[in-house]
C-alpha cells in the first residue's frame, strides 16, 4: 500500500452561492480542485437568477469560474464536469452557452437529465480542475 499526504484545503468565496447544506463549495487536493454542483444563484442576492435554461447555465458557469479562481484555478484548467439538467430537450440551448466559457481542448463531460434539482433549478454543473 502507497500513503501519499495530501494536503487538502477548503475553498470558500463570496462571488458564489454559499453552501446551503454540509459541504463545501470547492476542495483542493493538490493537484486537482473538486467543485460542489453549482447552481443557478445570484451570490449577491442569494436568489435564483431570473429566466430560462440559458440565463440559468450563464449563472452556473459564472459561479463555478469564480470558485475555481478563489481555488487558484480557470476554466481552462477543467479537466472534467458533469452537468445535471431537467430536461434533455435544452441540452443544444446549454451548449451554446457552455461554449462561451470552454475553449479547445474541451473537459470531458457528463450530462444526465434528473427529475429535480436544489431549489427547483433547470440545470446544476460540477466540475474537476487541475490548480
Amino acid at each position: 500500500m502507497v500513503i501519499i499526504n495530501m494536503n487538502i484545503e477548503v475553498i470558500k468565496t463570496e462571488k458564489a452561492p454559499q453552501a446551503i447544506g454540509p459541504y463545501s463549495q470547492a476542495i483542493v487536493a493538490d493537484p486537482f480542485i473538486f467543485t460542489s454542483g453549482q447552481i443557478p444563484i445570484d451570490p449577491k442576492t442569494g436568489e435564483v437568477v431570473a429566466g430560462g435554461i440559458e440565463e440559468q447555465t450563464e449563472q452556473v458557469l459564472k459561479n463555478l469560474k469564480n470558485v475555481l479562481e478563489a481555488a487558484g484555478s480557470s476554466m481552462n484548467k477543467v479537466v472534467k464536469t458533469t452537468v445535471y439538467i431537467q430536461d434533455m430537450n435544452s441540452f443544444s440551448k446549454i451548449n451554446e452557452v457552455y461554449a462561451k466559457y470552454f475553449s479547445e481542448p474541451y473537459p470531458a463531460r457528463s450530462c444526465v437529465e434528473v427529475s429535480k434539482l436544489p431549489k427547483g433549478v433547470l440545470i446544476e454543473i460540477e466540475a474537476v480542475a487541475i490548480k
